[in-house]
């Protein structure tokens, strides 16, 4: 049995809604690296596509106390809290279109306070100071 490389995953069933309010199921799996605390990386996966996004975790925590009307994100990702709480929508925006998803609002908070015990918000660059010193490190010595 091989072991995921990330520290925390989720699993979330999404509804992709279209232009014409139809409805397609996808599945994202969420994944975060302690080791790359500032990033989620969510893998949506549809009845014919996959795509992989790389989405900011403050963004996606700030995403579950934001509304339709001031939503997290200012570029290629946005997330809200819908009208009813119980969902969060995920607006995706790049050079092949845009999506709207919806999706139920307690597995991605499962799977962010789960980041948390890990890692919280605000500590992610005393995470990375070695790394950042390795790599700048490296850069003077190539």
């Amino acid at each position: 049995m091989t072991q995921s490389p990330y520290d925390v995953v989720e699993v979330v069933a999404m509804q992709l809604i279209g232009s014409d309010a139809s409805v397609i199921p996808v599945s994202a799996e969420l994944g975060f690296r302690a080791s790359d605390p500032y990033t989620v990386r969510a893998v949506f996966t549809g009845p014919h596509t996959m795509s992989t996004w790389l989405i900011g975790r403050e963004l996606l925590s700030l995403g579950m106390h934001a509304t339709a009307d001031e939503p997290a994100g200012t570029g290629d990702v946005q997330v809200w809290r819908d009208e009813d709480p119980d969902y969060t929508l995920v607006s995706l925006s790049g050079v092949e279109g845009s999506a709207l998803l919806a999706a139920p609002t307690e597995p991605i908070v499962r799977f962010l306070a789960g980041t948390e015990k890990l890692v919280p918000i605000g500590t992610e660059s005393d995470r990375m100071e070695g790394e950042i010193t390795a790599l700048i490190a490296a850069l003077l010595t190539a």
